[in-house]
């Protein structure tokens, strides 16, 4: 549209929207100026009405920059004019003066406002005892309520400006407090995958040291079955060093938080894809009609794989149970030569409430708190597990109707 070209070229030009403001005013009052003498038996204005006609309009264009001093100028400038000789322009008071003192309460501070509203009443009174005026009480009424009425439009939107000011800041500091509460749950999020990988790690090392220390005695007694444990050491080894680099990898961009005590259970086994049939139960115990079946060929996965497969069909059958109570999940773990695949599709609660509250919107589950408390982790913590390992995750609202999850970690083939 046109206008609204317009208008968004004068917000963005406030000096020429200003500028075309004060030209149009100054056209208006000398128009008013030239037709209204005759008709008051006025003579021909001469060039001194004219400058102060314009000495009255023209500042305006910088009303915005300088609102107080325009104000002083244009307001000393009207009151000249209105003790003079002249007729009214429009009305008894200038409208140059109306907007310089609208602009000046709407842009600077109350108490301004107040001490320039209280002088220019009274150069109102004075004006109006000079015998050139030819002022009654009409006229001195008239413009009083001019004036107090472009003082209150401005007051109004000197705190309007300033109620949306603060509201913007607010905003301002929301997205910045979302930003940092989303990056200590990355951060949150990256520590519990480390310890979880440190517990990895030093059982790895255990083994080798356990290894180790009891090759010497079967160098001496089998020879054979020296070599098979320096090698079982060495692979051990090997994928200690591999779960390693992972672990420095989470922890390469973020310091995590400082860890509390440990808890009961801290040194019980990490689980694995072989508990997977005990979520599946605990899922149908809180109502959940859920489906298993795991297909391909079956072999040992390196451990971090294996806690991190468990994790994300935990943490999607968790939000399941949390916000599609009632639902039908299938939960599919696929293994191949190179990959782990995991899909867990949900088909959506049957009112689509779950037992938290939690609604779905368009067959997709809305945000609720997650198993630690915090809302949206649950979707965090499987992105960074997957990453971990450089594989891909795809979670969101499925065409149908419901959600799915579904997560590729690469295991490096059969080991």
């Amino acid at each position: 549209m046109p206008t609204k070209r317009v208008a968004a070229w004068l917000r963005e030009h406030p000096v020429a929207a200003d500028g075309a403001l004060a030209v149009l005013l100054a056209v208006i009052s000398l128009i008013a100026l030239f037709v209204r003498a005759p008709i008051e038996h006025m003579p021909p204005p001469g060039p001194l009405a004219v400058l102060l006609v314009l000495l009255v309009t023209l500042p305006l264009t910088w009303r915005r920059r300088h609102p107080l001093w325009i104000n002083l100028g244009v307001g000393a400038a009207s009151a000249v004019y209105g003790a003079s000789p002249y007729p009214d322009l429009v009305t008894p008071v200038a409208l140059g003066g109306v907007v310089a003192l609208y602009t000046m309460v709407a842009w600077c501070g109350r108490t301004v406002s107040i001490v320039v509203g209280v002088l220019t009443g009274l150069s109102v009174a004075v004006v109006s005892l000079v015998p050139a005026t030819d002022s009654d009480l009409l006229d001195v009424a008239f413009t009083t309520l001019l004036l107090a009425g472009a003082w209150v439009l401005g007051d109004s939107a000197r705190i309007r400006r300033a109620y949306t000011a603060e509201l913007e800041a607010r905003a301002e500091l929301l997205a910045r407090e979302r930003d940092f509460e989303a990056r200590r749950a990355v951060a949150a999020e990256r520590a519990r995958i480390a310890r979880e990988l440190h517990d990895v790690v030093t059982h790895h090392v255990s083994m080798m040291v356990v290894q180790a220390e009891a090759g010497p005695v079967l160098a001496e007694r089998d020879g054979e079955a020296a070599e098979r444990t320096f090698d079982t050491i060495a692979g051990i080894g090997r994928q200690a060093m591999t779960e390693m680099r992972r672990l420095l990898g989470v922890l390469r961009d973020e310091d995590p938080p400082e860890e509390g005590p440990a808890g009961e259970g801290a040194f019980a086994p990490q689980p694995g894809l072989a508990q997977v049939p005990d979520l599946i139960d605990q899922a149908r115990r809180a109502g959940v009609r859920a489906e298993l079946q795991m297909d391909g060929r079956s072999w040992s996965l390196p451990a971090g794989v294996d806690l991190s497969a468990y994790r994300i069909v935990q943490e999607a059958l968790t939000n399941v149970v949390k916000h599609a109570a009632g639902a039908r999940v299938r939960v599919r773990v696929r293994h191949t030569d190179r990959d782990l695949h995991i899909e867990v599709h949900n088909e959506g609660s049957p009112t689509g409430i779950g037992s938290d509250g939690g609604t779905e919107r368009d067959g997709r589950v809305s945000n609720g708190e997650d198993r630690d408390g915090s809302a949206g982790q649950g979707l965090i913590g499987m992105r960074e597990r997957v990453h971990l390992f450089g594989g891909e995750l795809t979670a969101g609202a499925r065409p149908g109707g419901g959600f799915a999850v579904i997560a590729r970690l690469p295991i490096g083939g059969p080991r």
